[in-house]
């Protein structure tokens, strides 16, 4: 398999160079130059959890990564489960935060991590990884990548615009792990990273790459679950809380592979550049507004240029797979108290969103099927937004161990300037 850029689908790299660039020089975002007809030869029905993945994975690996090995891979990374939770006669919960830091980016972080460990232990280089996080990214990172031998990694992520046990988890490792408290938004967090990626001068004293959602190899693990979901149920509508639209854009790739998927609901907070764009067809991003969703707190999500190549650059074409409702942080926490006091479940800020996405499209076409939501993070994450309803929320092991180690972060401004300064003094 090979991959180009979605601003030029001329020149293509292998699999490792996408991985390992993690963004085109010329700032687009790598894409495969086809998404193969998966299905044609993999029945989730007949299959495990890590077969799907393997099954899958190794057409988008092709033979850069021996079989013995990627099996290997899948192991460790699909080490956790997926369960589906009904929350009602009509919604399902995709719970996808059993991983090790409570979060849907451990399947991405995971994969990432060792599929580049793999590529790094052939070469006699060190490789430095930057990542800016609205919030699960940076923790799902640090943990994948925590000890990988001759990969550094650095994560950028907004002042006072993370939940605390976020800012733990990614800010406490130390090791090979560096933490940069940006004073600024996601968004700028996003840019320093983006313009490190055409920094000649930087690419040229050191091997960089990114572990967003920007990075291909983040994408391809994340369409494993939703793959997996239909054991349970066929031709499903999911619901995903989006905010830089990569794990949307891996359901499209599921869909793509020829997998029975019906629909999808882009479900996000108020900030709300996507569904405007599909209302509108003119993109417009704009500076995120923050909320108690934060990982959605995306004002210009990257994935877009995905979707757009994906459907040509048409919003009608868009329209046709993808529904997109945005809601405040009042509806969210009404969804949280509705939900609980309906059948007990306690959701997480972005599930609220998600189950609110769902109703609204059982509204608009009736409540005669099952629509699946994506539990993205556990709602211990978000406790504080959630005991203020009056919601008593479990503390996992994996969470009490955190939240008593100590912080350590390094104060950045979002001047791109002094951001260099600091990657090249390290």
């Amino acid at each position: 398999m090979l991959y180009y850029s979605t601003n030029n689908t001329l020149e293509t790299v292998s699999f490792k160079e996408a991985v390992m660039r993690g963004m085109p020089r010329d700032q687009g975002l790598y894409m495969p130059t086809e998404i193969p007809r998966v299905a044609d030869r993999c029945n989730p029905k007949d299959l495990t959890f890590q077969e799907i993945g393997y099954n899958i994975s190794k057409e988008f690996v092709g033979n850069e990564i021996a079989p013995n090995k990627l099996k290997d891979i899948i192991s460790s990374t699909l080490s956790f489960d997926a369960p589906m939770v009904s929350i009602d006669k009509n919604v399902e919960m995709l719970e996808l935060f059993h991983g090790p830091t409570l979060a849907f980016k451990d399947f991405g972080a995971r994969f990432m991590a060792r599929v580049m460990e793999h590529f790094v232990s052939t070469e006699d280089s060190k490789l430095t990884i930057l990542v800016a996080t609205s919030g699960d990214t940076g923790s799902a990172v640090a943990n994948g990548f925590l000890d990988v031998e001759g990969i550094d990694v650095i994560i950028l992520y907004p002042k006072n615009k993370v939940s605390n046990i976020q800012e733990k988890q990614l800010t406490t490792n130390g090791k090979n792990i560096t933490a940069l408290e940006v004073d600024g938004s996601f968004d700028d967090c996003q840019s320093l990273v983006k313009s490190a990626f055409v920094d000649r001068d930087l690419r040229g004293s050191m091997n960089i790459t990114s572990a967003n959602s920007i990075n291909i190899s983040r994408l391809i693990p994340q369409s494993f679950y939703y793959v997996n979901s239909l054991k349970y149920i066929d031709n499903i509508v999911f619901s995903v809380p989006s905010g830089n639209f990569g794990n949307l854009t891996a359901g499209i790739f599921a869909k793509a592979m020829g997998f029975n998927i019906s629909r999808f609901v882009a479900s996000t907070n108020i900030n709300d550049v996507f569904p405007k764009y599909l209302k509108n067809k003119i993109f417009t991003p704009k500076p995120s507004v923050e909320t108690i969703s934060n990982a959605m707190d995306v004002g210009n999500p990257s994935n877009i240029r995905r979707l757009n190549t994906i459907f040509s650059n048409s919003v009608s074409q868009i329209n046709q797979e993808i529904l997109s409702w945005s809601y405040s942080d009042k509806q969210t926490l009404e969804a949280l108290k509705f939900v609980h006091e309906s059948c007990g479940y306690i959701l997480d800020p972005h599930g609220a969103v998600g189950y609110l996405g769902a109703r609204s499209y059982l509204k608009k076409f009736g409540s005669d099927g099952k629509v699946v939501v994506l539990g993205t993070a556990h709602p211990s994450k978000f406790i504080d937004s959630i005991e203020a309803l009056d919601i008593s929320v479990p503390i996992p092991d994996q969470v009490k161990e955190v939240l008593n180690k100590k912080k350590l972060a390094v104060s950045m401004s979002k001047t791109y300037s002094n951001f260099k300064d600091y990657i090249l003094s390290r």
